[in-house]
């Protein structure tokens, strides 16, 4: 299969593409939604002992997410460990102490272009209101849970359930180890 031609169908937010792919000498049209490359975090407040997550309205799905704090990169050379700094701080108003890149991944690759990477963030210090960026019209609120409230939280976002999955099998016995460490102490 080869790619022989690419039109854009429309440019907003988002762009759609229409692709014409040649494949065993037969030509067909499939439709791409570019949407750039975006950087996510599972971010755990090392003082408070609790996961943060990011909680907005999403308009493609009509309701209120929650999610790990994401966004978008705003420039084809910025680094993904530096665009989730940024939203960590713009999104929850933390500054970052360890970051850990979980994977990189494509979410939809079947009609979308999009490029996920998935981080696990350590923060201790607020150094700001967090919220979101008013000109990107976001209005974020955060939701801290402890562990086990994590656990069963209801989340339908998939680099949410991922991180959370991820979080269920590397990082949630070692918290509940110290924790128990602590207490026997």
């Amino acid at each position: 299969m080869k790619i022989t031609k690419k039109e854009t169908a429309y440019q907003g937010y988002y762009r759609l593409q229409v692709f014409t792919v040649e494949d065993k000498g037969k030509e067909f049209e499939r439709e791409v939604f570019q949407t750039g490359r975006a950087a996510a975090a599972l971010v755990y407040d090392t003082k408070k002992q609790k996961f943060i997550l990011a909680k907005q309205f999403r308009p493609a799905v009509e309701q209120e997410m929650v999610e790990a704090v994401a966004g978008m990169l705003d420039s084809a050379d910025e680094k993904p460990e530096a665009a989730i700094r940024r939203e960590i701080e713009e999104e929850i108003g933390y500054a970052v102490d360890h970051l850990q890149l979980l994977y990189e991944y494509f979410p939809s690759p079947g009609a979308f272009s999009e490029q996920m990477f998935l981080f696990y963030a350590e923060v201790s210090e607020k150094t700001g209101e967090g919220g979101g960026k008013d000109d990107e019209n976001e209005d974020i609120t955060t939701l801290e849970l402890t562990p086990e409230q994590l656990v069963k939280q209801p989340i339908t976002d998939g680099k949410t359930i991922l991180a959370i999955e991820w979080a269920k099998a590397n990082l949630l016995p070692k918290l509940k180890e110290q924790k128990n460490g602590k207490k026997s102490s």
